[in-house]
C-alpha cells in the first residue's frame, strides 16, 4: 500500500489543508474516496486510519483531510492547538477546502494509472455529512455520497433567538471540549456567514436535488445526531439507501484515541457497507 500522511496543501491568501492519501499500488483505476471529518473532528480522530486501510486495501484511493480552520496546525494536525482559528470557522469555509481537496486529487494523481481522477466519492461524517451533501449538489465531479451519522439541517444549530442574539452582543459564545476540557469559541461571524449563504447552506435543498447515489448510515443508538435526521434524508431523496446500524453510537462505537488494531464491530459493519455501495 501507498501512504501519504501529512502532506500539506499550501493555498494563496488561505491556511494550508493538512491531508492522508493510501491506495493499493497493484490495482488499476481505484475510485477516490475523500472523507470530511465533523464537528470538533480531525483526520487522525479514532479509528479513521485503520479504517482507510481496510478501504484502501480493497482498492480505493482514499484521501482524509482536516479541514483548514478546524483548530489544528501543519505542526499539530491532532486536537486542537490553534483555537482562534477554530473559531473563525464557518461553512462557506468547509466548502471551499473541499473543493481545494478535490482539485489536489486530480492534479496529484493524473496520470497514475493506480488512481481515476474521475470517480470521486464523498464521504461525511456529522457535520462534514451536511458538507458532502452541499458539495455533490454543486459539484458535478461528485459521482456518489455518503453521509455517516450526517446532520440534516445546519440552522436550527444555532439556538434560540434569544441565543443567537446574546452571541451578537458578545460577539463569541464558548463551547466546552468533553474530551480535553478546552473551552473553544465560535465567533458571530460564523452565523453571519450562514445567513450571508443561507439558500446554498440548505442541506434539504441539496438531499432532494443531488441525482448521484446517496447512501445514508446511522447509529440507532446516536445521541449527538439523532437518527431521526437520517429518516429526514432519505424522505427527501427516497433513491437514496438507507442503512441503520444497530447499537451503534455516534461514532459507531470508538472514541479517540482508539488503542486496538481493529475497527469495533459496527464500524466494520459500517465499513462493509461502504465498500459494497461503492464498488
Amino acid at each position: 500500500m501507498i501512504q501519504i500522511k501529512n502532506r500539506v496543501l499550501e493555498r494563496t491568501n488561505n491556511r494550508p489543508i493538512v491531508l492522508d492519501a493510501f491506495y493499493a499500488e497493484e490495482k488499476l483505476k481505484q475510485p477516490i474516496v475523500i472523507l470530511c471529518h465533523g464537528y470538533k473532528g480531525f483526520k487522525d480522530w479514532g479509528a479513521w486510519n485503520i479504517m482507510s486501510k481496510l478501504l484502501a486495501n480493497e482498492g480505493i484511493c482514499l484521501i482524509k483531510f482536516n479541514f483548514s480552520h478546524n483548530g489544528g496546525t501543519v505542526e499539530n494536525p491532532i486536537d486542537f492547538p490553534d483555537l482562534e482559528a477554530f473559531g473563525q470557522n464557518n461553512y462557506s469555509k468547509e466548502l471551499n477546502d473541499l473543493s481545494d481537496v478535490i482539485g489536489w486529487t486530480q492534479h496529484h494523481f493524473n496520470n497514475n494509472p493506480y488512481v481515476d481522477i474521475n470517480n470521486i466519492i464523498l464521504i461525511g461524517h456529522s457535520r462534514g455529512g451536511g458538507i458532502v451533501l452541499l458539495k455533490a449538489k454543486e459539484d458535478d465531479r461528485v459521482k456518489k455520497v455518503v453521509t455517516l451519522a450526517g446532520v440534516s439541517d445546519f440552522e436550527s444549530r444555532f439556538g434560540s433567538p434569544k441565543d443567537i442574539e446574546l452571541w451578537r452582543e458578545r460577539g463569541v459564545k464558548y463551547v466546552i471540549n468533553g474530551r480535553t476540557k478546552q473551552k473553544m469559541p465560535h465567533y458571530y461571524q460564523f452565523y453571519e456567514d450562514f445567513l450571508a449563504y443561507r439558500n446554498q447552506l440548505n442541506i434539504r435543498g441539496a438531499a432532494e436535488h443531488i441525482k448521484i447515489p446517496h447512501l445514508i448510515i446511522h447509529g440507532d443508538k446516536d445521541t449527538s445526531v439523532n437518527v431521526e435526521e437520517a429518516l429526514n434524508l432519505h424522505k427527501w431523496n427516497p433513491k437514496s439507501q438507507l442503512e441503520i446500524i444497530p447499537n451503534a453510537d455516534h461514532v459507531f462505537n470508538t472514541k479517540h484515541p482508539w488503542d486496538k488494531n481493529e475497527l469495533s464491530d459496527e464500524l466494520k459493519l459500517v465499513t462493509k457497507k461502504i465498500l459494497e455501495f461503492i464498488t
